[in-house]
């Protein structure tokens, strides 16, 4: 996928994981990224910031995805 290369010249893109899960037949896959702002995300995302960006090949490769994003603030980070 072409995602994670583009991302990295996105400013304001500070970081992203894939998570995933076996479910009954199917393995979820979860995004979470990390940004400097909510105007970093809109740069990257356009205006609605709700609507999800999903390239083309991941459209064509998962049998459903969510059409909408959640966006949190982080409000504590622990490293260990």
């Amino acid at each position: 996928m072409n995602v994670v290369p583009e991302l990295k010249n996105v400013e304001g893109f500070l970081g992203a994981d894939l998570i995933a899960r076996q479910h009954e037949n199917e393995i979820q896959y979860m995004v979470i990224s990390r940004w400097k702002s909510m105007e970093a995300i809109k740069a990257f995302a356009g205006n609605d910031p709700s609507q999800a960006v999903v390239e083309p090949q991941a459209v064509a490769a998962l049998n459903h995805f969510d059409d909408t994003v959640t966006h949190y603030e982080v409000v504590s980070h622990v490293v260990v």
